[in-house]
């Protein structure tokens, strides 16, 4: 087998195909964003209450971390991202077909759980097959595909919403999903590096090692980092569709279309990540990430006009992957032994976070708009950058 640290041996094919997979899970986890207008009306309940979808997806994607991660590392990580990309295809499609928003909402969790052991085990994967000199940039270029799921989510979701309505969405979304689990599947039968032997996955070393990394002061600090960063960024991003539909009185086609500024923030950010990343280093990113954030949300709460929802998304954006991609590469190599484990506790926490978040701000956004909920994201999002900031220096510092 090659050596995992060895840059050449990195199979770029199986990570090609990784990204493809992770692009239809970020868009099936971001599709409901636009759409959320259109499914309230249907289902004749609130944009609140219709956010139950999007809180249902994220909380079972956190959940069954804790069953993902131990599984992928005894049976095989990429074996792990094909049957979880089936499971959430097959999950979607049914969605397509619920006539209420209760079986709407446990089809959406179905889904989730599905879609759960994707991308965090494919950057486990990565983490296996790449050393971490070369690991960041890495990721960074891998992510590109969960943005363009974000962008295609965010943009297909209002534009497909308004041409074909939300099921159909959904049903092509599901399709999606399985035709990147079966293209997975044929390259991980012909990759030599990073394919696990099967084993059975031993649940209570599986505890043991979890009490043990959370032991680990740096591994609390990552992950509570990224509880909150998910809380406050996701809990905003869930509603600021609905927030411009009603603001502004634009079509779903024009929500979606403006909510892809997201995406394309994202992609400057991988686009520029192989300098940008050893000129900012791990402190300047996440500082300049939370300042971005900052001003995004801020200018989301007091803009007078339309146009400027365009830099504020797009800053976000930005911001965010900056901030997000810093933490994920620590998460990668806060527990190297138990790599799989470590990096599904990170998605554990950062769903659970997003879950909580939206759960949270769904009263306010009905009783108050989405403006208060933008700005205290403002707030959190820059305190909690700059403590793992000062965190981080001290980390670097005593290592």
């Amino acid at each position: 087998m090659n050596s995992p640290t060895d840059p050449g041996a990195t199979p770029a094919r199986a990570i090609l195909f990784l990204a493809l997979a992770s692009f239809v899970g970020a868009a099936n986890l971001r599709v409901c964003d636009a759409l959320l207008p259109q499914i309230a009306a249907e289902l004749g309940v609130t944009v609140g209450t219709a956010a139950t979808m999007v809180t249902a997806f994220a909380v079972a994607y956190g959940v069954c971390q804790i069953v993902v991660g131990p599984l992928g590392d005894a049976r095989g990580k990429l074996l792990m991202v094909v049957l979880g990309s089936l499971w959430a295809g097959i999950a979607t499609i049914v969605c397509a077909a619920m006539p209420s928003l209760a079986p709407l909402v446990l089809f959406r969790f179905l889904a989730g759980a599905g879609a759960a052991a994707v991308i965090p085990l494919a950057i486990a994967w990565i983490g296996d097959v790449v050393a971490f000199e070369h690991r960041q940039a890495l990721l960074a270029r891998y992510i590109s595909g969960q943005i363009l799921g974000i962008v295609f989510g965010q943009a297909a979701g209002g534009l497909f919403g308004e041409l074909i309505g939300w099921r159909a969405t959904l049903l092509m979304l599901g399709v999606l999903h399985i035709g990147a689990g079966l293209l997975l599947l044929k390259e991980r039968r012909r990759l030599s590096i990073g394919v696990t032997l099967p084993g059975k996955p031993r649940w209570a070393n599986a505890a043991f090692e979890t009490a043990r990394v959370l032991r680990q002061p740096w591994v609390r600090v990552v992950l509570i980092s990224v509880f909150i960063e998910g809380m406050a960024m996701f809990g905003a991003l869930a509603y600021v569709g609905a927030d411009l539909h009603h603001r502004f009185g634009l079509g779903l086609g024009m929500v979606g279309a403006l909510l892809a500024s997201f995406g394309a923030g994202a992609l400057l950010f991988a686009a520029n990540a192989s300098w940008l990343v050893p000129k900012l280093g791990q402190p300047g990113l996440a500082a300049g990430g939370a300042l971005l954030l900052a001003a995004g949300y801020g200018t989301l709460v007091g803009m007078p006009w339309l146009w400027l929802a365009v830099p504020a998304i797009a800053g976000i954006g930005l911001g965010f992957y900056m901030l997000h991609n810093t933490l994920q590469v620590n998460a990668t190599q806060m527990a190297p032994e138990a790599r799989g484990l470590a990096v599904s506790l990170f998605a554990f926490f950062l769903f659970t976070g997003q879950s909580l978040g939206v759960a949270l701000a769904a009263p306010v956004v009905d009783r108050f708009g989405a403006r208060p909920v933008f700005a205290i994201a403002a707030v959190v999002l820059i305190s909690i950058a700059f403590w793992f900031r000062a965190r981080l220096l001290k980390q670097t510092a005593a290592s």
